[in-house]
């Protein structure tokens, strides 16, 4: 990569020395996301960030002083860093940094933390300055660590910032520890994925740990209202029409902005919600998806790159995974759910899966996927109880059809395949793939292939079990549709129910079969996600579906 800065940040040399890969990640990738830790840390910095000082004169008079958030950087280092604290007297300058844990058990410092203040305590030497020590300050135990400076740690900061140097320049970022206690606090262990990673390339033969963090709090917020205003005011997203408030949710809680037909969305709260990464999504009245916003694309180049590249060449073995995985999924969703024998039909499924694993070209891929469907959605009907047979008789009639829906059924499968796909876009979005180009589904205008393609094994996991559980809980009856011309559509009453329904299925947990860990379905789209992006970049030789037992 020869683009890089010129000037490193010092607290890129702590990642590195605490994980290659999370130095990568943060500085390459420019890949963040907070936790616990990362929001603690903030608090111990509020004294020494209120203020930002400016660095002595080495010749001046004024080095009995303490100034606090300094900036200061060397080209021939090729370093910056913004010091919390810097204690003078008249001979030499003390550079102090604040970290909110407590140091290692025998009170020596940690080395990524030793590494940061060593590489300050360096560039304040390159600007002429005497520094014979450096101090951490761990907020926990309240301790100050002292650390010796001299050549030798000047020396060994230069060691580090060319080993980070020839680390970013790499197109991949480097392989995730092995069963590190590092792991478990890494704010992006959930993007990391190391343990998931190093099972995949089987670096490790242990079952992974239950270390991804579970489902943030945030949630996709649905505007159905016709005619509501979406703004913000306090850090709060309102909806409102005319005079009435319809909600009032905090920023920090919405993952996604839905707005389905005649909403409108503020300019400031475009800007807010982009600001935090938060994507909208518009849909047609009926809940067709019809495009989306974002905020700044992701600044993981090389991943867009590779996945253009994998494009253009077909990415055939992504998409012979996604099909023989679908099948199989559609295979358990009839076991599970028929009411009367589908031994047929469970056979026929499985010899079309090891068919599909096998295929040899796009179009017989295509065939046997065209088979599967047909076969699965002509026993559809074995999953419902008779509580709705002239449902059931219209959709055995009518087959799985798309726009528009002739009949309850496909008007229901419809409206929940609209919804997974948007939660696709969204994971995509997220993870840095470009929803557009996909490796099954071939690109055409406004189809967003790719999260149509990762749709595929998840069709009948999440909508279709949607359908068939809500038809036959009774969540939706006849009342909750109405028929125009030769289309069947869901009132607004109705697109809520399945709303909820959806949002319910979304959050159960099940147990990964891959990776064994409780995990909902929601947390799975990511973590499917950003396997797919770990193929496209290079660093998992091939994809691994989600396929249920």
């Amino acid at each position: 990569m020869s683009d890089l800065p010129e000037l490193l940040p010092a607290r890129m040399l702590n990642e590195l020395v605490y994980c290659p890969r999370l130095f990568y990640l943060e500085f390459v990738d420019d890949r963040w996301a907070d936790s616990a830790d990362t929001e603690a840390g903030r608090y111990v910095h509020r004294v020494v960030d209120r203020k930002q000082d400016v660095l002595p004169d080495p010749e001046g008079e004024d080095l009995a002083r303490r100034v606090t958030s300094v900036r200061v950087e060397s080209e021939r280092l090729g370093v910056v860093a913004v010091i919390d604290r810097i204690d003078g007297d008249f001979d030499a300058l003390i550079p102090i940094d604040f970290k909110k844990g407590h140091p290692a058990p025998d009170g020596s410092p940690w080395p990524a933390d030793r590494m940061q203040v060593i590489t300050q305590a360096a560039l304040l030497r390159d600007a002429g300055h005497t520094v014979d020590k450096a101090m951490l300050y761990y907020a926990e135990t309240r301790q100050r660590v002292l650390i010796a400076i001299d050549e030798t740690t000047d020396a060994e900061v230069g060691e580090v910032v060319g080993a980070a140097r020839k680390i970013a320049s790499s197109p991949r970022p480097p392989l995730p520890l092995v069963q590190s206690p590092k792991c478990p606090r890494c704010s992006l262990v959930g993007l990391c994925l190391p343990d998931e990673t190093n099972a995949l390339l089987a670096r490790d033969e242990r079952s992974p740990r239950t270390i991804v963090p579970r489902d943030p709090d945030d949630r996709p917020l649905y505007v159905n209202e016709q005619g509501a205003y979406v703004g913000v005011r306090g850090g709060r997203i309102h909806v409102t029409k005319r005079d009435e408030e319809f909600a009032s949710i905090r920023l920090i809680d919405v993952s996604q902005l839905c707005l389905y037909g005649n909403v409108q969305v503020s300019a400031q709260a475009l800007s807010a919600l982009w600001a935090r990464g938060v994507p909208v999504l518009w849909f047609s009245y009926g809940g067709w998806l019809r495009g989306w916003a974002q905020g700044e694309m992701s600044k993981y180049v090389e991943l867009r790159r590779r996945q253009t590249v994998v494009h253009a060449q077909g990415g055939f073995d992504v998409a012979r995974a996604m099909i023989a995985a679908k099948i199989r999924n559609s295979r358990t969703m009839l076991r599970r759910n028929a009411r009367v024998s589908v031994d047929d039909e469970f056979d026929q499924l499985a010899r079309l899966a090891a068919k599909a694993e096998g295929a040899e070209s796009a179009p017989t891929l295509l065939g046997i996927e065209g088979t599967a469907a047909r076969i699965y959605f002509g026993a559809f009907t074995k999953m419902l109880s008779d509580r709705v047979e002239p449902m059931i008789r219209a959709f055995d009639a009518n087959g799985r059809q798309r726009r528009p829906a002739p009949d309850a059924v496909n008007a229901l499968l419809g409206y929940a395949y609209s919804l997974l796909v948007k939660d696709l876009v969204a994971t995509c979005i997220g993870v840095g793939l470009d929803p557009y180009l996909g490796f099954y589904h071939r690109p055409r205008y406004g189809r967003p292939s790719l999260a149509l393609d990762m749709m595929e094994e998840f069709r009948p996991l999440i909508a279709d079990s949607i359908v068939v559980g809500m038809l036959n809980n009774g969540e939706v009856g006849a009342g909750d549709f109405v028929v125009r011309g030769r289309a069947v559509w869901l009132t607004p009453a109705g697109r809520k129910t399945v709303l909820r329904g959806y949002e319910r299925r979304m959050e159960t947990t099940i147990t990964h079969p891959v990776f064994k860990y409780k995990v909902s379905y929601r947390r799975v789209l990511d973590v499917q996600a950003r396997i797919l992006a770990a193929h496209v970049i290079g660093e998992l030789d091939r994809y691994t579906a989600m396929v249920t037992r």
